[in-house]
């Protein structure tokens, strides 16, 4: 009898993978994408193969790191189009599965609903389907949750299913961290470990006024339904809509003058508003994202008077924020993002 399944789609190594189309012959060697595939410049990896994985590499390693962890690897620079591409391919041959509700998550991975009496047969043939249709592997996590279906899939990689459900949720993932939960980085699992809780099974039996106490009504209330595996159990095919429109840049060499501060920032804000107005939605608030040397990140937003597409003023306001750091290090990195008011009907 057909039940209501919730899968987990994640392509493997993506862009490596994407990569190795083109590339057959670095098939089995260390390979790496991220920024214009120059390790001696500042830029982080992006996706790393298997075979680098090994060696210590991942996302968000600093190539120079990345590197040093492992000189032999193949570098190759990032090119968006082509997987963005790949990626549609991917998306289109999900939603032409029968009955598929289709809730997009990334270029690289994406919940499916769908109604089926055996999972594991319908993941295969996903897995199968996507394969013949872009030379690309997937893993697939099936559950009875968004949450159960999205961690099932790590335990599938590379190229498996793995199912997760209330019925196997504690033996599976009990005794691991809480840091083993979707969503639940260092911070939080640090701050869960500081009142007592270490484990999985520590957070789904711990007392949700207490964690509404530690992490606010929302925060305390989700943490719980996560060490149980609990929350959503239907994807949402809905057209995601963006509210905010943002660029930044990693500068090979430090800025170290406010003229030079306030062109790149101008660059940005040109970037930013260019985006927006594709969307035919104004700035309404402006985020700045700084990074002094070494590695010093701040953060600031302001709201501004009225919506704008005024380039300046976007320009003005995040160098006026820039400018409330009072930080006279280099600049390493700049981010401008703007915030558009919403949609005709709200989100």
């Amino acid at each position: 009898m057909s039940q209501h399944w919730v899968l987990h789609v994640d392509m493997d190594q993506f862009l490596v993978a994407v990569e190795l189309l083109r590339h057959p012959e670095l098939v089995g060697r260390p390979v790496v994408v991220g920024g214009r595939g120059d390790p001696t410049e500042r830029a982080v990896v992006s996706t790393a193969s298997y075979e680098a994985r090994e060696r210590g590499v991942h996302s968000g390693l600093a190539l120079k790191l990345a590197w040093r962890r492992c000189p032999d690897a193949v570098f190759l620079p990032v090119d968006f189009p082509v997987y963005e591409a790949a990626s549609a391919r991917v998306m289109a041959t999900l939603r032409a599965t029968p009955g598929a509700v289709v809730e997009v998550l990334g270029w690289d991975e994406a919940f499916v609903g769908i109604e089926t009496d055996d999972p594991v047969v319908t993941a295969t043939a996903i897995r199968a389907a996507v394969l013949d249709a872009t030379g690309l592997h997937c893993s697939v996590g099936i559950g009875d949750t968004l949450v159960r279906a999205k961690i099932a899939t790590d335990f599938g990689k590379p190229q498996g299913t793995f199912q997760l459900t209330r019925d196997n949720w504690m033996e599976v993932m009990g005794e691991r961290p809480t840091t083993a939960l979707w969503g639940v980085g260092a911070k939080i699992g640090a701050r869960l470990q500081a009142i007592g809780i270490r484990t999985v099974a520590d957070l789904a039996a711990a007392d949700e006024d207490a964690l509404v106490t530690s992490f606010g009504p929302s925060s305390g209330g989700h943490l719980v339904r996560l060490g149980r595996g609990g929350g959503r159990t239907r994807p949402d095919d809905t057209p995601w809509v963006a509210r905010a429109h943002g660029r930044e840049t990693t500068y090979q060499s430090d800025l170290t003058t406010a003229d030079e501060v306030r062109a790149a920032l101008s660059e940005l804000a040109q970037r930013v508003v260019d985006d927006c107005r594709k969307e035919d939605r104004a700035v309404q608030r402006v985020h700045l994202k700084v990074r002094f040397a070494p590695f010093f990140t701040f953060t600031k937003v302001r709201k501004l008077p009225e919506p704008t597409w005024d380039v300046d003023v976007v320009t003005q306001t995040a160098y006026a924020l820039f400018l409330a750091l009072d930080d006279q290090r280099p600049v390493r990195l700049l981010g401008v993002r703007g915030e558009m008011v919403p949609p005709d009907g709200g989100y």
